[in-house]
């Protein structure tokens, strides 16, 4: 049986004992090295003297002054030495061994954190070190590390809600299809006509899980570009893609009798083109979609110079201000929708990713009365996109690019 080899690690801890007992031995001996050249320089009563001057000791000898005075300094340094070397000594082992024992209970918190750390897993992310000790670097530390796990466990339980939600937002349409399917297969008596009605319901589900998987690949997307250069820069204009989007929910409009207001200046900007119109997509399907019978949407887009944006107010149910923030968590609807068809609960959270790719940011606003104002404001066409994750803005208050407070004029109301 191999036995198992011991290791000296060159661990913090023996280094600053290490350090300590240095310092230690070296300071004593500096001391030790200076008392005996002081002791050695003052004991020279003789040199005031006459040569040739004896001295009678205690013990009847009679020695010449200088023999005297030089067996006096030898035994003095001998003593200082020999008495300073052991006391040098016992305080070098107790001065490292104090230093062995301070040093470990300064670092205790590293122990707990690796300790910790070590523990570290999906089912024991609520375990903190909760450090109570002494105000100083190591418990900033031990904070630092605690305020990271909680942003690991928040983004755990935000990961788990996404992929919980995304199952049961899929498991919705294939449940539907196979019990259509099972249904119909059943009845021996189908005539074509039940077929056909199997087939359009079968078709529109398997087109709500198109959406939904092409609405997830695209946030996927879209969050792995935030804050890294964009794969693809082209230029392109809000504007354009914004009409574009208008002319896909046309027919939707008009079946709602939405009264749309545009006012579409030029908006250049440098980015993904396909990302950039799916966000313009997502803000005005959203203002359809939760809006009310004959309700309004006003849109607009434009630049100042250093940025371009786009603002997509509706009316439609009341919002709370306080709620606005949960509108960007994935498969968040704000409300009961009102009209149009159920969405995937993507819109926001990828129109979030996509302001974070182009290094922009989006503002959210509960009008009074219901309905909401998103702007977008992104850098224009002369301004590349920064590489960090800009901050959002989510509520009320100053913003380049809030649409009232640009164009001027009264907010939508219901």
């Amino acid at each position: 049986m191999r036995r198992p080899t011991f290791r000296l690690r060159p661990t913090l801890r023996l280094r600053l004992t290490l350090l300590n007992g240095v310092l230690l031995v070296g300071a004593g001996a500096i001391l030790v090295l200076l008392a005996w050249l002081l002791v050695r320089d003052a004991l020279r009563p003789t040199d005031e003297l006459v040569p040739g001057t004896t001295v009678l000791l205690a013990d009847g000898r009679l020695l010449d002054a200088g023999q005297w005075q030089q067996q006096l300094v030898d035994a003095a340094s001998r003593e200082l030495l020999v008495k300073g070397l052991g006391a040098l000594l016992a305080i070098s082992v107790v001065g490292v061994a104090g230093a062995y024992l301070v040093a470990g209970r300064a670092l205790r918190p590293l122990y707990q954190v690796t300790a910790t750390a070590q523990r570290l897993g999906e089912a024991t992310l609520d375990q903190r070190i909760g450090w109570s000790g002494a105000d100083d670097e190591v418990a900033e530390l031990a904070k630092t590390f605690d305020a990271m796990l909680d942003r690991i466990a928040a983004a755990f339980e935000a990961q788990k809600r996404f992929v919980a939600n995304a199952s049961h937002e899929l498991r919705t349409p294939l449940a539907v299809m196979r019990t259509e399917i099972d249904v119909t297969l059943s009845d021996d008596e189908a005539d074509a006509a039940e077929y056909r009605r199997m087939a359009t319901v079968v078709r529109d589900a398997s087109e709500r899980a198109n959406g939904l998987v092409d609405a997830l690949l695209v946030l996927a997307r879209s969050e792995a570009q935030a804050g890294r250069r964009l794969g693809r820069r082209t230029r392109c204009d809000l504007a354009a893609g914004t009409a574009n989007a208008l002319s896909a929910v046309r027919r939707e409009v008009e079946r709602i009798g939405l009264r749309v207001q545009t006012s579409l200046e030029p908006a250049p900007v440098v980015g993904d083109p396909g990302l950039l119109d799916r966000l313009a997509g997502n803000l005005i399907e959203n203002a359809v979609r939760y809006n009310h019978l004959h309700g309004r949407i006003l849109i607009r887009t434009g630049t100042d110079g250093h940025s371009s944006w786009l603002v997509v107010a509706n009316t439609g149910f009341e919002v709370s201000q306080a709620d606005v923030p949960g509108l960007f968590e994935p498969f968040r609807r704000g409300g009961q929708e009102r009209t149009g068809a159920r969405g995937s609960g993507l819109g926001l959270s990828i129109v979030r990713a996509v302001c974070d790719a182009h290094g922009g940011t989006v503002r959210v606003v509960a009008q009074p009365g219901g309905g909401l104002e998103v702007t977008v404001t992104l850098p224009t066409a002369g301004t590349p996109p920064p590489l960090t994750d800009p901050p959002h803005s989510l509520g009320p208050g100053d913003h380049g690019g809030s649409g009232t407070t640009r164009w001027g004029g009264p907010a939508l109301t219901s």
